[in-house]
């Protein structure tokens, strides 16, 4: 297992061959030192002498008897790889029988393993012989499709050694053959590729019978059946190391087989068929079969090409034995040996597709049964079944036409000069609506209603209400006659009207479908009109006034070309700038509806919900007041005034708008001027401390004693380093004295109070880390003035100030470590405490101590 050398390998012998074959002896050499290609030399002996052949790096090693041999090729040398080659001897005859020596020259450091060896050849005589069943040449076979047929093959050897023959059973179709079945040398059948299912099926057999022959049978023959046979026999013999080795292999064609293929074909190719008419079309069977045979006939029809076999419908079959389904307008008839004709009477639109046959021939056997030999599939035609379309015209007249709003509008649809109309048609209508424009836009027409084959009416998004509500009716007036009618016309219904009739035939199974549509002309409706003009005029009644006050305003309309208006009218505020409750500028105050109703609209002051008035003076005359007018309430103060006309169904329509000009309320007063600020003596404290923020009012201009005066104070937060978040409310003290707090999901505490008249203080107990941040307050001032009556000032927002908690590291770490010290103590005495007594009582042993004698040390002097 540990030695390592040059190992020089041949086949393991005798090889035995046939005489006049080729023959391949390969020679290899591993575990060698040097180039990685190697060299072989060869030598032949039939006794004891070797001569030398033939080799790969010498061109005289060859022996004079063997030259001629290797200059014409019958014995050369071919390399596989760097370290094997093949001896390869043409023609190979007795005289060849001997022993065969590779050698290869040393190219190792040191001269270990072997560097030749040996093989014997042995050559016998061809005894393998393989015919045909009679004749030397390959006979002819026409059949046709679906037949069956046999083909014989002899094959037998004489060889004096003990050998297996290969029998494989060829086609060849094109240039090259293809394997059908094979009976192996090991006596094993073997399939070729894509006869494996027809051999399962046993319609592909081989038999052995007498006389060494070997019989394919092949039955249910198809086109791919159709080409050349031949039978392949190959020799084989047991070498010495087990394995079978081919020594020879020869074929003989049998025969040329020609398979005549059945189609299915109809006649007639695609067409056209008028709607009432009937539909012939035929079925040919084309096949050049002489026998007795019977043909299987199924037509089906298909509304796509693209549908298979098993998406089509099943119009009408026949079987073998001329039995044919039953239908009713459907017939198939057997019109000759070949031929089957489908006719279908009165043909319907929908009857418009693909139509195909499906045709299977059935020969019989021995048995008096039948048998089904193939089955083949037409091609689709194309079948177009042309409606009958109705005769007809449509007219459209307006029998009422409006010359005023709301005046009634009526259009009537006819059908005239209808002419091929029978009892399966039915007319309905559709009707249309388009706007006309003075420019040159392109308008949609808006679908108004439309009817189902069933008279069914389907409403259009434009007409869907008004009909529901009656101002749109539809109806048929007469037989011929479709009409529309509007109750009560509106400016929106001005434009371009027209109806599309269409008619429906009735089908065999009672549906109903569209088979022609007429647009008639378009009728415009159209009435003059002036535009309507509404004038309103904003009127200040007292021309001065003081906080606290009433304002009052009164709003005078003027309208024409309005019929019996009445009017709708809204307040509206525009504030400045810097009122935050509106940001947009304009609030919606008051408003009072055409029928007299009031609302108020985003008046949200609870305090004074009955503070704003507006009631109708006049038919175009309107007042509004505000009582206890405040400061916020400065700005510009407008009527917006809608006018209604009365429309159809008592309903009112909305004819045009108007808006007033600006009323101003601006107050000219003194007063005090507020500053807010907020401060904080220790703005960084410590978690669980107590954090102290005041908020400072301070006064310019005309001091107020402290009863004329109050404040609504708000704290906010804003959690963050930079003002980038939304601000959180945490507590309101409003000027009544009442404290609201927010909701907190820690465990530290807020307390709002009043310390003064003019400071506020904001306390938080027991600070936790998301109590950090910035913290302001929004002021409102509430003034009280010589009447008495108290004026909300614009808030006042403070500057920030941040508010930072720290962590106490000593007395974070104060508990824990005392309770570690002391936890360790206490062990570690227990510790002390077992292990004494455990050595005390538990572990004590009597150790018995031999008496030693007692003498004295040797003095240093003495050594």
């Amino acid at each position: 297992a540990f030695c390592r050398g040059r190992v020089v390998r041949v086949p393991k012998g005798p090889l035995i061959r046939v005489v006049g074959t080729e023959v391949v002896i390969p020679c290899s050499v591993s575990d060698y030192d040097g180039p990685s290609e190697q060299n072989f030399d060869w030598e032949f002996s039939q006794d004891t002498d070797f001569v030398r052949i033939v080799s790969t790096w010498d061109s005289a090693f060859t022996s004079e008897e063997y030259k001629k041999r290797v200059d014409s090729g019958d014995i050369r040398l071919r390399r596989s790889s760097n370290d094997a080659v093949e001896l390869v001897i043409r023609n190979i005859q007795p005289t060849d029988q001997g022993r065969y020596k590779c050698s290869t020259p040393s190219t190792d450091a040191t001269v270990q393993g072997n560097y030749d060896a040996e093989v014997q050849v042995k050559v016998i005589s061809d005894g393998l012989s393989v015919s045909g069943s009679k004749a030397r040449s390959s006979v002819s076979l026409r059949l046709s499709e679906g037949d069956s047929f046999k083909l014989r093959c002899s094959a037998s050897t004489t060889s004096p050694e003990h050998t297996h023959l290969h029998v494989t059973w060829q086609i060849r179709s094109g240039l090259a053959w293809r394997d059908i079945l094979s009976l192996t040398h090991e006596g094993k059948f073997q399939m070729g590729p894509g006869y494996e299912e027809r051999y399962h099926n046993g319609d592909i057999r081989l038999d052995t019978g007498a006389n060494d022959t070997y019989q394919l049978s092949v039955s249910q023959a198809s086109a791919v059946d159709g080409g050349a046979y031949r039978c392949l026999v190959s020799e084989w013999v047991r070498g010495a190391d087990s394995s079978w080795q081919k020594i020879q292999e020869k074929s003989v064609e049998i025969a040329s087989v020609a398979i005549q293929r059945t189609d299915v074909v109809i006649s007639t190719s695609n067409m056209s068929v008028t709607e009432r008419d009937s539909l012939d079309l035929t079925c040919n069977i084309t096949t050049d079969r002489s026998g007795i045979f019977q043909a299987e006939v199924t037509w089906y029809f298909s509304a796509s090409s693209d549908d298979t076999l098993s998406d089509a419908q099943v119009l009408l079959s026949m079987d073998h034995d001329s039995v044919v389904s039953d239908s009713t307008l459907i017939s198939l008839s057997h019109m000759d040996r070949n031929s089957y004709r489908l006719l279908v009477r009165d043909v319907d639109v929908e009857d418009s597709g693909y139509y195909f046959c499906q045709a299977a021939v059935w020969v019989p056997l021995h048995n008096g049964s039948w048998h089904k030999v193939v089955e083949r599939t037409s091609a689709p035609v194309s079948v177009v079944v042309t409606a009958l379309e109705p005769d007809y015209e449509v007219f459209l007249n307006a029998s009422k036409t409006p010359k005023f709003s709301d005046d009634p509008t009526e259009l009537n649809c006819r059908i005239t000069n209808a002419q091929d109309t029978e009892a399966n048609i039915r007319f309905t209508v559709s009707w249309y609506y388009r706007q006309r424009l003075r420019s040159d836009d392109v308008v949609m027409e808006e679908l108004l209603a439309t009817m189902d084959a069933d008279w069914t009416l389907l409403l259009g998004d434009r007409s869907r209400e008004r009909s529901q509500n009656g101002e749109m009716i539809f109806f048929k007036k007469a037989v011929d006659t479709f009409s529309l009618r509007i109750q009560w016309t509106s400016e929106s219904d001005r434009g371009d009207y027209f109806c599309v009739i269409s008619a429906w035939s009735r089908h065999r199974n009672n549906s109903w479908v569209k088979s022609k549509e007429v647009t008639s002309a378009s009728v415009r409706i159209f009435w003059a009109t002036q535009d309507y003009t509404l004038t309103v005029e904003a009127v200040k009644l007292k021309p001065f006034f003081v906080a606290g006050h009433t304002f009052e305003m009164t709003c005078k309309v003027s309208s024409k070309n309005i019929k019996t208006p009445r009017y709708s009218v809204l307040i509206t505020a525009e504030k400045p700038l810097t009122d935050q409750s509106n940001p947009n500028g304009t609030t919606r105050i008051i408003s009072l509806n055409q029928d007299s109703v009031v609302r108020l609209e985003d008046w949200t002051d609870q305090t004074r919900v009955d503070g704003v008035v507006l009631e109708k003076v006049q038919e175009n005359e309107f007042r509004y007041r505000m009582y206890q007018t405040q400061i916020s309430d400065a700005g510009l103060y407008r009527c917006v005034v809608t006018a209604w006309s009365p429309g159809g169904g008592g309903m009112w329509r909305e004819a045009v708008n108007g808006l007033s000009n600006p009323i101003q309320i601006d107050f000219q007063t003194s007063g005090p001027v507020f500053n807010v600020s907020v401060h904080s003596d220790n703005p960084a404290v410590y978690q669980g401390e107590l954090a102290d923020l005041l908020c400072i009012i301070t006064m310019e201009g005309i001091a107020l004693e402290p009863d004329d005066m109050s404040f609504d104070v708000s704290w906010f937060a804003v959690r963050s380093f930079a003002l980038d978040r939304e601000p959180v409310l945490l507590a309101s003290l409003d000027r009544r004295g009442i404290v609201t707090q927010s909701r907190r999901n820690g465990s530290s505490d807020l307390s709002l109070e009043r310390i003064s008249p003019l400071e506020f203080r904001l306390r938080v107990h027991g600070c936790e880390d998301h109590d950090f941040g910035n913290h302001y307050c929004v002021v409102t001032p509430w003034v009280r003035s010589a009447t008495g009556i108290w004026q909300q000032e614009p808030d006042i927002k403070a500057k920030p100030i941040f508010l930072s908690v720290k962590m106490d590291v000593l007395n974070a770490f104060k508990y824990p470590l005392l309770i570690g010290i002391g936890l360790a103590t206490v062990i570690g005495l227990l510790s002390c405490l077992i292990g004494y007594c455990s050595s005390r009582w538990c572990c004590k042993k009597e150790v018995q101590e031999t008496r030693r004698e007692r003498r004295r040390l040797m003095s240093m002097e003495m050594d």
